[in-house]
């Protein structure tokens, strides 16, 4: 079994793949630890789906927390014997990169463009509602263009709660209406309609500089709340980028 996992600055992703089929995965929330914490509590999830540690034949993850890097790699190696691939631009994805300065680009893009196209066909846009709202254009021959990068929803809250001192801190659903009745509802009606109207509208940015109507598919935390309000969204595919780093690792470990 393969074990994968994305590090990302709010929720770290985690999941056991048999094969090609996701049997487990874990959202958790992203904070340091040490490598023995880290291990227990990988032992920990497994063990709660009757999954030994011994069946970890392989690992790979990403990150965008470098503090955290070291620490899960050590975990991995020390419980499980396995030594994980961690993916980066470097890695060999199969995916031409054409942005400027691919140095900078985060693994999370990348992963999620691969296994986008590799699911979805090219040419295709990939919206990731995370801690940010990203968007990526996988151009028509398959090669990974860049993007756009926004406040994710939950970032956008904080930054209200942080800076006005009468606003509340809210939770996120769907609005009942555009026209708040009162202060929560006019903060949830203004982030999550409002995301799906920059949605919309960067997405038909992307599609007329890509020159073709891409399809988009959403993930991330929150996609499937963003895709019951844009117009734009088609797909939902929540664990995209497990996905993506099963893809890398079958090319790059066999």
């Amino acid at each position: 079994m393969l074990l994968v996992t994305d590090v990302g600055n709010t929720t770290t992703v985690i999941g056991i793949f048999e094969g090609e089929t996701l049997r487990a995965h874990w959202r958790l929330s992203s904070t340091l630890h040490t490598s023995d914490e880290l291990g227990v509590n990988l032992l920990t999830l497994l063990g709660t789906k009757g999954i030994a540690p011994k069946e970890i034949t392989g690992a790979a993850f990403a990150s965008v927390v470098p503090m955290l890097d070291f620490s899960l790699r050590e975990a991995i190696w020390n419980f499980f014997d396995v030594d994980p691939l961690q993916v980066d631009a470097a890695t060999d994805t199969g995916m031409e990169i054409r942005y400027a300065t691919p140095h900078e680009l985060g693994a999370d893009r990348l992963v999620t463009a691969v296994a986008g196209r590799a699911k979805y066909g090219a040419p295709l846009i990939v919206a990731d509602y995370g801690t940010a709202i990203t968007f990526d254009a996988v151009s028509a021959d398959g090669a990974y263009l860049g993007g756009a990068i926004a406040p994710g929803l939950n970032s956008s809250i904080s930054a209200l709660f942080s800076r006005a001192a009468k606003l509340p801190q809210v939770g996120l659903s769907l609005p009942k209406s555009v026209i708040g009745r009162n202060t929560n509802e006019a903060i949830r009606a203004g982030i999550v309609l409002g995301s799906a109207g920059l949605t919309d509208h960067i997405v038909g940015l992307l599609r007329a500089e890509l020159g073709a109507e891409a399809k988009v598919v959403a993930t991330g935390g929150h996609a499937e709340l963003m895709a019951r309000v844009s117009q734009t969204i088609g797909l939902v595919d929540p664990w995209l980028m497990l996905d993506g780093l099963r893809i890398i690792y079958q090319r790059v470990r066999g």
